[in-house]
């Protein structure tokens, strides 16, 4: 895992400034340490100047980056963040090709994989990737992103010249780049957060390059090209069929990804997810004659104010059958607001408030001991478990289930702003966009062809904020983190499973229970889902409360250009746990009032100009 940054113009040549530029590179890429802090390295061409930071996981001494390849006398130069899961295959591949290899990193097979095949090398990978690579053959820089976009790729063009980064930050380095936001963004914030619409990068003249999309960037200017989504086919096998087949990808996915050189952990909340891959990787551990480590993550004292599940118990149930050494860990509510700031950092954006800085302050533990961890994410949106997959309100509604009433967001607004802004034809343009995204399976009844629609749905917008949110707050501390469910063999076959095998017998991710039947015990297949840890104690809303009195008690927060201050005087005064989730199932009103404190952070801490 790395950070990624650089430029480049092939209507210039480079060299001539070679100092300048090489200096330019090496500030974006110090604003990128954090998700690199073991080596770093600058590279400058004719044509273009790249930055890396490298978080040492496979191959400590032999992947460094920027990495160059030369055949046939044409130079190929590669920055990299990821890991590739099938590294051997694609070696052996290249080999019998007649490549040869220098070192045992992943970054070499991919440079020589991209050599080889070209703009289509990304069908080849099984990983996490965004990667850009300077190719003097065709006289352009390729940028690829993996297929769910785990691993960020940001970019903008500037006077002709890509700019691109793995995270905003660093593209402000770059003169001319600068933190404007316009109605678009605003939108984004007030009526998408913390969710955002793929491509988008919020900030004015800034993108992303959308997951399972490549570009090309040469003299004609830019392009990009879709080379993966998501296919609709008629499922072809029983449910027993369909059990096997999710037990072998489940168990092989989590095998691939155990691959490092370094200390390596799984998360582990007791719940169904999170158990089965521990109990693969502490199986693959004992054949080596090794112990898995485990972490499990609670808020203090919250076992007083949410009992849904006894978690410790549960957790402590697993620990014993994997025979692994764990740890648990907690925050407490001086944590959680504290690094509310922090969080919004690490993302350059507001977030999902006290679940990302629990997670931030968690992985900052984490990383004292580990380098590498796996989590659970994002079985929930491939499997069906989430509420919003069984509720009467989604079928009916026209709208993203997991935010359905927007005018919690909407009425904290200015009048003025909100009518400029008009937020709700925004959403449903992005709500509409996103439908006609789906791919159609002919002969689906309505009720099929709606269940298809919410499943899209969530891993293309929900399951992209989980993996953001995992991937910013895990960089931030240079720990990464994998999760084997988003492996895209998984995503892709589950998609056309019929939910009547997902959710077999009427079960919540019946499938995914029975495909684990034989690792785990009946308490941890059955158990009801518990999401990722919040807090429910009182007392972190009396602080997150008294924040938001304290900023809109002071004229000069940013945050008064656009919400009312007589509508969040309302919100203070409302009874604790305001209201219905405003985003998700589980952020309510701390969490909405959190979130303001963290747009208020972001526009003040990266100054940020508004032009509507």
């Amino acid at each position: 895992m790395c950070g990624i940054a650089g430029f480049c113009d092939y209507n210039d040549d480079l060299s001539d400034e070679a100092v300048f530029w090489h200096a330019l590179a090496k500030r974006m890429g110090n604003r990128l340490k954090h998700r690199g802090p073991n080596d770093s390295g600058t590279y400058v061409s004719s044509h273009a100047a790249f930055a890396h930071t490298r978080l040492a996981v496979v191959d400590i001494y032999g992947g460094k980056q920027p990495m160059t390849s030369v055949i046939d006398g044409l130079h190929y130069t590669i920055v990299y963040n990821g890991e590739l899961y099938n590294t051997d295959e694609l070696r052996n591949e290249l080999t019998d090709l007649g490549y040869r290899f220098e070192t045992k990193s992943d970054t070499e097979v991919l440079l020589k994989c991209y050599i080889e095949y070209g703009f289509d090398c990304p069908k080849k990978l099984n990983g996490i990737f965004a990667f850009a690579v300077d190719d003097e053959r065709r006289s352009c820089c390729y940028m690829c992103r993996g297929r769910f976009g785990i691993k960020p790729l940001f970019y903008s063009i500037e006077n002709e010249r890509l700019v691109f980064a793995s995270e905003i930050k660093a593209l402000f380095e770059y003169p001319g780049i600068n933190p404007i936001i316009d109605r678009q963004g605003l939108c984004e914030i007030f009526g998408l957060g913390p969710a955002r619409t793929s491509g988008v990068g919020v900030f004015k003249d800034i993108s992303e390059l959308k997951p399972g999309y490549f570009a090309v960037f040469d003299k004609n200017g830019f392009s990009s090209k879709q080379y993966y989504k998501l296919k609709s086919y008629k499922h072809p096998h029983s449910y027993e069929e369909s059990v096997k087949n999710v037990k072998y990808l489940v168990e092989d996915a989590v095998t691939r990804q155990l691959v490092c050189d370094v200390p390596l952990c799984t998360f582990l909340s007791g719940g169904l997810d999170s158990s089965i891959i521990t109990s693969i990787a502490s199986e693959k551990y004992k054949n080596k004659g090794k112990k898995l480590s485990t972490y499990s993550f609670d808020i203090a004292g919250n076992e007083k104010y949410f009992k849904p599940e006894l978690d410790k118990t549960l957790v402590k149930n697993v620990v014993e059958l994997c025979d692994t050494d764990h740890q648990y860990l907690q925050c407490n509510n001086i944590n959680l607001a504290d690094n509310l700031c922090h969080a919004a950092i690490a993302k350059d954006l507001p977030g999902m408030a006290d679940i990302d800085s629990s997670l931030l302050y968690f992985c900052h533990l984490v990383k004292k001991n580990h380098v590498v961890a796996l989590s659970g994410e994002c079985a929930d949106e491939i499997f069906g478990g989430h509420p919003w997959f069984h509720n009467k309100e989604a079928f009916e509604g026209h709208c993203f289930p997991w935010s359905p009433d927007l005018s919690v967001r909407t009425n904290l607004l200015i009048p003025e702003i909100a009518h400029e802004l008009n937020i709700e034809n925004y959403v449903n343009m992005r709500y509409e966009e996103s439908i006609a995204e789906v791919p159609i399976l002919e002969g689906e009844n309505q009720e099929e062809k709606r269940r298809r629609e919410i499943s899209y749905l969530n891993i293309r917008w929900f399951m992209s904020t989980l993996l953001d949110r995992k991937d910013r707050t895990s960089m931030a501390n240079g720990l990464e983190v994998r999760v084997p469910f988003a492996d895209h063999r998984i995503v892709q076959y589950v998609f056309n499973i019929p939910w009547s095998y997902k959710c077999h017998n009427g079960i919540v991710k019946g499938l995914l229970r029975d495909a684990a039947k034989d690792r785990l015990p009946e308490d941890i297949l059955m158990r009801q889902k518990s999401p990722y840890p919040k807090t429910h104690d009182p007392a972190y809303e009396i602080i997150v409360r008294q924040r938001l009195a304290n900023v809109m008690a002071d004229s000069e927060q940013p945050i008064h250009k656009f919400v009312s201050s007589r509508a969040v005087k309302e919100l203070l005064k409302e009874k604790p746990g305001y209201g219905k989730p405003w985003f998700g199932q589980f952020m309510a009103g701390p969490q909405l009032m959190a979130y303001l404190l963290q747009i208020n952070y972001w526009l003040r801490k990266y100054e940020i100009e508004i032009k509507l």
